[in-house]
């Protein structure tokens, strides 16, 4: 025995099954032979205290000492039996309750959950033979995840490269589509079918994407590859490596928060197209549309636009004709360019603001949409922290301020009192958050506008006071949406999209009213689709027919609601 523990102790388990098990297997075969042995002892020691038992019944009380149970129904009267007793006691603690579950786990358990690894891990390297028309993703990060998401949604099945095989197996068991390899090896991209994809997603680093591209490029030249890019810079190198797309996600950011800004005259800000009719935001306060209802504004019948809802802290609320539009109320329509326009030109002599709009962060998303609001004739005041950036940013803004944005007299230097729009473009969550409430509590009526870093945080700044809130994950899978289902970016806010949903059968005959979809689960109907021409604002008595679809706007959460609820 005092050979046997060092022996297994130092044996690693290598090699095929059997040889990997048989140390565990000698254990056993020598705890066998101990509890013989012990059986041995017991009828010795029992027959010299005049006790006669079975020799079964001396492995029955070797066992039930050794486990420590010790029933107590046969027992040593002298001093001997009790030592030898003590002594079969502590070897069974130490060969049954130690070593048998450590050596198991060992020399069994261990391998075998091993072995299973490796079989997954193996399975996980490549694609079945009849994935094809899917997308391949080539980093984990939070565009993935919302990405996979929607794509599920939408029936187009997406698979995430993961290098490290323990974090594939982790997202494998979470229930998410992954595969695992180098991302510079063709290897790779073979095992995950590039060939038969819909589209590729390299989204790490720029010099990283740019290796991914060139090597998914030596399999295939027809797959589209999106790429997104960190810097300006790269856009170039990005496109001669193969991309078929580049998407500086930042600078777009940029452009996409100074679309939505209020400034100078009132205007329809296009916030979207679908198919042939856009979707815009325009402002109430100070046009002849306050204080009305929307039946009462005639947008429909003299322009033929239809408001389909309206925001209203940080939600897109629907609506119906006896809406009140009150000072705050940002209505969205829908129509046509030539409708969109005729608004314009109701709208352009109101609401005249002709001070600077604030920008704080002078970064690349606070550079993008300070350029944006200049090309549209926009003032523009950029408040910056980092005087290293002044190089930069000169020239972009009409006046720039190098300081803390929390200092009051910086901002009332910089024009916060009479501001129209503020646009908050750090990549600090925990800053956007409280400058959204000093800013609010600066000015009221100023229409802030800010990017976020992490999901979590959205409700949060809402509740801060944002009017509209973007963030780099949405955007991006947004764009790559649009890019894999060959349509329009259409970013109308944070979680918020148009849903194209063919009719199910549950709905077929029903009327808007009866099913009542907005009460259920969110959605709001906002036209129906019929022998390929689209009815916008569908009455609610109207009758939906089998062959027609639904358009409707709603958040993610919503469209699964609707699938749950209708099928």
């Amino acid at each position: 025995m005092k050979t046997i523990v060092p022996h297994l102790l130092s044996v690693v388990p290598r090699g095929r099954p059997r040889q990997r098990h048989a140390p565990f297997t000698r254990y056993i075969l020598a705890l066998v032979a101990c509890v013989l042995i012990y059986g041995w002892v017991f009828h010795l020691l029992m027959a010299w205290e005049g006790q006669e038992h079975s020799w079964f019944t001396g492995v029955y009380w070797a066992l039930t000492v050794m486990s420590t149970l010790g029933f107590g129904d046969i027992t040593f009267t002298s001093d001997l039996g009790r030592a030898f007793s003590m002594l079969v006691l502590v070897s069974g603690v130490v060969l049954l309750l130690i070593l048998l579950p450590f050596l198991f786990i060992r020399f069994v358990y261990a391998p075998w959950l091993d072995q299973q690894s490796h079989r997954k891990a193996h399975a996980l390297r490549s694609l079945p033979a009849n994935v094809s028309e899917h997308v391949v993703i080539c980093s984990d990060d939070p565009i993935a995840r919302g990405l996979t998401q929607r794509l599920k949604l939408a029936g187009i099945p997406a698979y995430v490269i993961e290098p490290d095989p323990v974090a594939a197996r982790r997202m494998h068991d979470e229930g998410r589509p992954v595969i695992t390899g180098e991302i510079d090896d063709t290897h790779t991209y073979s095992g995950a079918r590039v060939e038969e994809a819909r589209l590729l997603l390299a989204n790490g680093s720029d010099t990283v994407n740019s290796n991914i591209v060139l090597t998914v490029r030596e399999l295939t030249s027809s797959v589209p590859v999106v790429a997104l890019a960190e810097f300006e810079d790269s856009v170039d190198v990005l496109e001669l490596s193969g991309s078929t797309h580049v998407l500086p996600l930042k600078k777009r950011l940029g452009e996409h928060l100074a679309a939505r800004v209020s400034a100078g005259s009132a205007r329809a800000n296009v916030i979207g197209s679908f198919e042939d009719l856009v979707l815009a935001e325009f402002p109430v306060h100070g046009t002849p549309f306050q204080g009305r209802t929307i039946r009462e504004t005639r947008l429909r019948e003299v322009i033929g636009l239809t408001i389909v809802g309206v925001w209203e802290g940080g939600a897109l609320h629907p609506t119906g004709p006896d809406f009140v539009l009150d000072a705050a109320s940002m209505a969205v329509a829908i129509g046509t360019p030539e409708q969109i326009q005729e608004l314009d030109e109701v709208l352009v002599i109101y609401d005249a603001n002709p001070n600077p709009v604030i920008v704080i962060g002078g970064g690349k998303v606070g550079r993008a949409a300070a350029k944006a609001l200049k090309r549209r004739g926009v003032s523009v005041n950029i408040v910056e922290r980092d005087g290293t950036l002044s190089n930069r940013i000169a020239g972009i803004p009409d006046k720039l301020f190098v300081g803390d944005a929390s200092d009051r007299a910086l901002l009332d230097a910089a024009g916060i009192a009479d501001a129209p729009s503020i646009l908050l473009t750090t990549h600090d969550d925990a800053m956007n958050v409280y400058l959204t409430v000093y800013c609010h509590r600066l000015n009221p009526d100023a229409r802030i506008l800010t990017r976020v870093t992490h999901d979590r945080n959205v409700e949060a700044i809402f509740r801060a006071g944002a009017n509209f809130v973007l963030s780099y994950a949405s955007l991006g899978i947004e764009s790559i949406l649009s890019i894999v289902q060959g349509r329009a970016l259409l970013m109308l806010g944070e979680g918020l999209e148009v849903f194209d949903i063919p009719l199910p059968g549950a709905l077929a005959g029903r009327t808007l009213a009866d099913a009542a979809i907005g009460q259920r689960t969110g959605l709001n109907v906002i036209a129906v689709r019929e022998n390929g021409r689209l009815r916008t604002q569908p009455p609610a008595a109207g009758v939906l027919r089998a062959e027609c679809a639904l358009i409707a706007l709603g958040t993610p959460e919503q469209r699964r609601a609707f699938s749950d609820s209708f099928g």
